[in-house]
């Protein structure tokens, strides 16, 4: 029964990251490939800057919030970054999330809904497939990428999608549950330490 955990990568007030992430939601339960869809909030878990003493590989947390983030991200097989653009970068809050842990991210596919300006913040997604392959994770090819952002928000109904996106959208998810079902063999069960820690 595998699940995908959405990440809402921006914290700050007046984000577009929220409705982007619901209509992506919405995609991937009408895709129906992962048995469970879930968003995880950056803004809600609300994880303060890093403060374990010990390096994350060794799973000693010493905080109840990382003892929280950690069972919630190793409950997960699968995870989608939704994530803006900042200075040609990812955003803080989203590094500092992943620098919290290491094993419970191991042997997982990630793709990537980015948004901003003429980029469409494929700049972030570029920069970030380095941190992620460096804990071993296997980011898709497959993204959504959307321009000019703030002309598919509407107040009311959120993300407007249009074609390209929502096609995007089921070429990645497609991708995901197939990168999922291979690196499954690889992962310990949840809770389960890695054998070469």
């Amino acid at each position: 029964m595998s699940k995908l955990g959405i990440v809402v990568a921006s914290t700050r007030p007046g984000r577009l990251g929220l409705p982007i992430a619901q209509w992506f939601e919405g995609e991937a339960r009408t895709h129906a490939g992962f048995a469970e869809v879930g968003l995880i909030d950056l803004a809600e878990v609300g994880l303060p800057f890093m403060n374990e003493p010990n390096h994350p590989r060794f799973a000693r947390y010493t905080h109840q919030h990382t003892v929280d983030w950690s069972a919630r991200v190793d409950a997960v097989d699968a995870f989608v970054f939704v994530m803006p653009e900042y200075n040609y970068g990812f955003n803080a809050e989203l590094k500092n999330a992943i620098d919290y842990l290491h094993n419970e991210w191991r042997y997982k596919p990630v793709g990537f809904v980015s948004y901003g300006g003429v980029s469409a913040g494929t700049r972030a997604v570029q920069m970030i497939k380095q941190v992620v392959t460096a804990l071993k994770m296997t980011p898709v090819t497959e993204a959504v990428s959307i321009p000019f952002v703030h002309q598919f928000i509407d107040d009311e109904d959120g993300l407007v999608p249009n074609e390209v996106m929502t096609a995007a959208a089921k070429s990645m998810l497609d991708e995901l549950v197939r990168i999922e079902a291979t690196l499954r063999v690889l992962r310990p069960a949840p809770g389960q330490a890695p054998q070469d820690v």
